[in-house]
C-alpha cells in the first residue's frame, strides 16, 4: 500500500522477500504476453473472491457466477482484441444477468446485490484491462507496461520509507496509518524517476511527460489503495485475505494498480503517445 507512518506495518524479512518473489514473477510474465494476461486472469479471480467475502460480511454477496463470469470475459475480450466490438454486449449481458439472478435470493438485498455485482465487475474486470491494452502497444507494450508496473510499485515503496521516517500528519482517516509526508514524498520521488525513466530511446517521451505519466499514476495508485481501505473500513476488518504473507489478501497487494494502471493509459492519450484507443 501506498503510504505509512511510524506507526504501520513494520518492514520484515518475510515480507520483503515475499515482496520480492511476488515482483520477479510478476515482472517476469510481462515478457510472454499470454502468460502475462494469464496472470491478470489469476490475480482479477483471486480479487473478487475476496471482495465477495467482504459483501457476504456486509450481508450482501454478490450474484458470484455472474461476477466471475464478467471480470474473465473483460480480461478475455481485451486480450482477444474483441473488447471495441463486444464491451456493450458484455455489460448488457451482465447488467440483465445480474438483475435476473438476484430475484432468486433474499428480496431485502435485491438492490445491494445486484449492485454490488455490476460494481464488482467494472471495478475489478475493466480496470484491469489498461494492463492488457498497455501490452499491447505495438513495439513498445513490453516496456510501457513494465514503466507503469514499477511506477505504481514505487508508489508503494517510497510512500511506505518516506512515511516511516518522516510521517507525522495523518493523511485520511479512512487509512489512519496514511500520513502526508508518505504522500507527498511518493508523489515527488515517483514523478522524479518516472522523468528519467522517459529517456530511454525505445519510449520516445520527452522528460516532462515521463514526470505527468509519474505524478498521474502515483496520485491514482493512492487514490485506488484508499479506495480499497475504505470497503475494508466499512466492513470493519485489516485485510482482505492472507494469501500474499506480509501482505494480506491479493486485493490488498494489487489495489493500488487498479487506479494506476487506467492512470497511466489514459494520461498516454492526453499526451498523444497514444493516437488511437485501444
Amino acid at each position: 500500500m501506498p503510504v505509512a507512518s511510524v506507526t504501520g506495518n513494520p518492514i520484515t524479512l518475510r515480507r520483503v522477500v515475499v515482496g520480492v518473489i511476488v515482483a520477479i514473477i510478476g515482472l517476469s510474465t510481462v515478457v510472454f504476453p499470454w502468460a502475462f494476461y494469464l496472470l491478470l486472469l489469476v490475480v482479477g479471480l483471486t480479487m473478487l473472491y475476496e471482495l465477495n467475502a467482504l459483501c457476504e460480511i456486509k450481508g450482501q454477496p454478490l450474484v458470484y457466477p455472474v461476477a466471475v463470469f464478467g471480470v474473465a470475459a473483460y480480461i478475455v475480450l481485451a486480450a482477444l482484441g474483441l473488447m471495441h466490438t463486444w464491451e456493450g454486449v458484455l455489460l448488457a449481458v451482465v447488467t440483465i444477468a445480474s438483475f435476473s439472478i438476484g430475484m432468486y435470493g433474499e428480496h431485502s438485498g435485491y438492490f445491494a446485490r445486484t449492485a454490488y455485482t455490476l460494481l464488482a465487475v467494472l471495478y475489478i474486470g475493466k480496470l484491469l484491462t489498461y494492463f492488457v491494452f498497455l501490452r499491447q502497444v505495438p513495439h513498445v507494450g513490453m516496456v510501457l507496461t513494465f514503466y507503469a508496473v514499477v511506477l505504481v510499485a514505487l508508489t508503494d515503496i517510497f510512500g511506505m520509507l518516506v512515511g516511516t521516517a518522516v510521517g507525522r500528519h495523518q493523511l485520511t482517516r479512512i487509512s489512519p496509518r496514511k500520513t502526508v509526508e508518505g504522500s507527498l514524498g511518493a508523489l515527488v520521488l515517483v514523478s522524479a524517476v518516472a522523468a528519467a525513466a522517459a529517456l530511454r530511446p525505445e519510449l520516445g517521451l520527452t522528460w516532462w511527460q515521463g514526470a505527468a505519466l509519474g505524478f498521474c499514476t502515483c496520485v491514482a495508485a493512492q487514490a485506488g489503495d484508499l479506495a480499497e481501505s475504505a470497503l475494508k473500513r466499512d466492513v470493519g476488518v485489516k485485510d482482505t485475505g492472507t494469501v500474499i504473507q506480509g501482505h494480506g489478501g491479493v486485493l490488498d497487494r494489487f489495489d493500488s494498480y487498479l487506479f494506476g494502471g487506467m492512470a497511466f493509459f489514459a494520461t498516454l492519450h492526453v499526451l498523444g503517445v497514444l493516437a488511437v484507443p485501444q
